[in-house]
C-alpha cells in the first residue's frame, strides 16, 4: 500500500474523530477545563513524520531488510508522544498513537486494508522487551489518567525496567497482562478486532445516514457494549458500567439524545470516553484509507467511500 496514503488516512481519521461532537468527548462545540479541540489538532499533526516513519518500517520488514523483531514499535510509540508534548501540553492522544503505529506498519507489510491487521499482530507478537520499555517511557512522557501502582510492572517505577526484562514481557504479553484494564492493548491481542468491526459499522451507516450522524450512532453503540477503560481507570467500574447503561438506555429509546448529552456532561470529564473514542479514531482511519470522500446534500456532510 502507498506510504503516503497510509500516513493521509491515518491523520485524517484522527482529526475526524476529535472533530465530530460525541457524547462526553472533546468537540469542536465542547472543551475540557484542561483539554481543548486544538491540544488535538496539534498533538495529531505533529505525528506526521512518526507515522511515515512507522510506513517506511513496515515496508523495510515487507522486504526483509529488516526482521519483525527489529520494527521498532515502542521506539516510533515513544517518540511519537515525544513529538505530541512538545507542541502542548496535555494527553490527546496516547492511545491513538499505540493503536496506530502497529497498524500503520502493518498496513506497509500488506496487500490490502484486511491484511494489515495479520500483519500488525506478527509485528507485536515479534516485538522485544526493549519495545515494552520505550512504550513505558512513552506513557512516562504524556502521563494518561488513571493510571495507578502496580504491584509489578509499575510504570512509574524504575524497578519495572528489571522485572519486564527479567519476565521478558515483549509489547504481545504486556497485551495479554494488562488488556482487562486497557482496551487498547485488547486491541493488539485480538488483531484489532473491535476497530475493524467497527469500521465495517461505520461503512453500512454512512450508506445512509449523514457523515457525523453515522460517527456519532457508532460510538454510542459501543458504549452500549463495552466499558470504556478510561472511564473505568478514573472513575470506577460502576461509574464505567452507568455509563455502558445510560447509552443502552439512548438505544432502545428509553431517553433522549438530550438527556444522555446531559448525564456524560454532567461531572466534567469524569465520563469522557478515551479507549472507546481511540478505537473510533483508528476506524475513522481504516475507512479514508478506503477512500472516504465527503459530499455534500442540502446542506449536509455525507461520507461516500469507493466513488469519485
Amino acid at each position: 500500500m502507498e506510504r503516503w496514503s497510509i500516513v493521509k488516512a491515518f491523520l485524517l481519521g484522527s482529526l475526524l474523530e476529535a472533530t465530530i461532537p460525541k457524547p462526553g468527548n472533546v468537540s469542536r462545540h465542547r472543551d475540557f477545563e484542561d483539554l481543548s479541540i486544538y491540544h488535538f489538532l496539534f498533538g495529531n499533526t505533529a505525528l506526521v513524520p512518526i507515522y511515515h516513519e512507522a510506513v517506511k518500517v513496515g515496508e523495510l520488514v515487507r522486504k526483509g531488510i529488516l526482521s519483525p523483531s527489529e520494527a521498532g514499535l515502542g521506539d516510533l510509540i515513544r517518540r511519537g508522544t515525544e513529538a505530541v508534548r512538545r507542541v502542548q501540553d496535555a494527553n490527546p492522544n496516547f492511545g491513538v498513537i499505540a493503536l496506530s503505529i502497529p497498524l500503520m506498519a502493518g498496513l506497509a507489510m500488506g496487500r490490502n486494508v484486511l491484511e494489515g491487521r495479520e500483519k500488525a499482530t506478527l509485528l507485536l507478537r515479534e516485538s522485544t522487551v526493549r519495545d515494552t520499555m520505550e512504550l513505558y517511557r512513552a506513557i512516562r512522557t504524556l502521563n494518561p489518567k488513571g493510571i495507578g501502582k502496580a504491584e509489578r510492572y509499575d510504570v512509574y517505577s524504575d524497578e519495572s525496567f528489571r522485572e519486564l526484562f527479567e519476565d521478558r514481557v515483549n509489547l504481545w504479553k504486556l497485551g495479554e497482562i494488562s488488556c482487562e484494564r486497557e482496551l487498547i492493548f485488547c486491541e493488539w491481542i485480538s488483531g484489532y478486532s473491535l476497530t475493524y468491526s467497527t469500521a465495517d459499522r461505520l461503512v453500512e451507516l454512512l450508506s445512509r445516514e449523514p457523515l457525523e450522524e453515522a460517527v456519532k450512532k457508532a460510538f454510542v453503540e459501543l458504549l452500549a457494549e463495552r466499558r470504556d477503560t478510561l472511564i473505568e481507570r478514573k472513575a470506577g467500574r460502576k461509574e464505567a458500567e452507568l455509563v455502558r447503561k445510560r447509552a443502552r438506555e439512548l438505544l432502545e429509546g428509553r431517553i433522549s439524545t438530550e438527556e444522555f448529552e446531559s448525564f456524560m456532561a454532567e461531572k466534567g470529564d469524569l465520563r469522557n470516553p478515551g479507549s472507546l473514542a481511540d478505537v473510533m479514531a483508528v476506524s475513522l482511519s481504516l475507512l479514508a484509507l478506503s477512500g472516504l470522500r465527503i459530499e455534500m446534500r442540502n446542506g449536509r456532510v455525507f461520507g461516500v467511500i469507493g466513488r469519485s
